[in-house]
């Protein structure tokens, strides 16, 4: 397998790193230090086409001019306040996801996982509400993934993220994705809430069927369970819809979305109806970072591109492009065994362990991810083009032609 060069400047890094952080990444061996549109430029000075985006936070790419304006004026002006205090982005953001959602109230954290953790707690306290202390359970899909809280962890099936540290939360159901009978099955008046992400992200990309979320909808109505879509990957524009659920009709009870929203600084939000709002009184969940000046302005910066760049259908149209792309190497190369996802989240998925040609790519210049052993996923920025499609398909052809062990 080839292998990135170890340059001395490398090599300072990395070994400060290991003296002193905990080792809980497998990092590739490389360091970056600039950005600029879909290209990141590592300490030597090479360019790489990253088809990752910061596992899909850099949804503008780097640098995107419109961001670094926002932010600087911003940071010189108001980068934190307690949230014992108004500041003036929050009410419109909330305003916007709320357009955009059709959903009613808005609560801001700092992360994705953090988030899911407030759906837990907004679950519950709905359950106990309308059904007492006993209505406390939670259903949630194998080959999912939520977080690495207690509360994420609980609901994430996989045993490598979860057995080390047990016991989890009580109470959790799995259910293998897009089986309806072991749903209604698994849902009863003891359930609170179902757990579901609208795409499967590190599972490797595996999408709710419209089916399978009408009939979630469906038993949680009959059971007055909250429905919990999960779009900390898979929302705000990566499917080419702002929320994937719009592809299938069904609305949820409370939503959670993150990853690209304020455009690379961390902010996720809890977007819920107004009966999932009326059991959350003052006191009951708070954040000290979540929902600050400056990510909030930049997360309404975001929104804005979205919509004036008209990005929604340019995912659409490059998503479209590039799932062609990946199907004529999936009818090419006996190596592979499927394409899944939609708009610019997608997934190919290889008969072999998959590690190897992420090392590889990352080599010839181009970042992918690897991710449930077999499948390399790709989450590109939404400003990529047809021509950054073509040089990663030349890359993966080359790669799936030499058969890397």
């Amino acid at each position: 397998m080839e292998e990135v060069k170890e340059t001395s400047a490398v090599h300072d890094v990395t070994e400060l790193e290991k003296h002193y952080l905990l080792g809980t990444y497998a990092r590739f061996p490389v360091v970056f230090t600039k950005g600029k549109g879909v290209f990141v430029e590592d300490i030597n000075g090479k360019k790489y086409l990253d088809m990752i985006s910061g596992l899909g936070v850099n949804a503008l790419g780097y640098a995107h001019p419109r961001i670094v304006k926002v932010i600087r004026e911003q940071a010189a002006k108001l980068i934190h306040i307690s949230n014992l205090y108004y500041n003036q982005y929050q009410g419109p953001l909330a305003k916007k996801l709320i357009e955009a959602s059709g959903l009613s109230r808005v609560f801001f954290s700092n992360t994705g996982t953090e988030a899911m953790d407030g759906a837990i707690k907004f679950a519950r306290a709905h359950g106990h509400k309308v059904g007492g202390e006993g209505k406390f359970k939670l259903v949630a899909a194998t080959n999912s993934f939520h977080g690495r809280t207690y509360g994420g962890m609980s609901l994430t099936a996989t045993a490598k993220y979860r057995d080390d540290f047990k016991p989890l939360l009580e109470g959790v159901t799995f259910i293998d994705l897009n089986d309806i009978e072991a749903l209604r099955a698994a849902v009863d008046d003891s359930t609170c809430g179902v757990f579901l992400e609208t795409v499967q992200g590190e599972g490797g990309i595996f999408e709710c069927t419209s089916e399978f979320l009408q009939a979630a909808r469906q038993v949680c109505n009959q059971h007055r369970a909250a429905l919990v879509l999960d779009e900390i990957q898979c929302g705000l524009g990566r499917t080419g819809e702002m929320f994937a659920f719009k592809h299938h009709g069904v609305t949820p009870d409370i939503l959670t979305v993150a990853k690209p929203l304020a455009a690379g600084l961390p902010l996720g939000a809890i977007i819920v109806t107004q009966e999932i709002a009326d059991v959350i009184s003052a006191g009951k969940h708070g954040t000290t970072f979540g929902g600050g000046p400056l990510a909030c302005r930049t997360a309404l910066e975001f929104l804005s591109i979205i919509e004036e760049d008209h990005l929604l259908e340019h995912v659409q149209k490059v998503g479209a492009y590039f799932h062609q792309e990946l199907v004529n190497l999936r009818d090419n190369f006996a190596l592979v065994r499927e394409v899944r996802g939609r708009g610019l989240m997608l997934a190919l998925d290889l008969n072999i362990p998959s590690r190897p040609y992420a090392d590889a790519a990352l080599v010839a210049g181009v970042l992918i991810n690897s991710t449930h052993d077999t499948t390399l996923r790709f989450l590109p920025s939404f400003i990529t083009e047809e021509k950054h499609v073509d040089k990663t398909i030349k890359v993966l052809k080359k790669l799936l032609k030499k058969k890397i062990e």
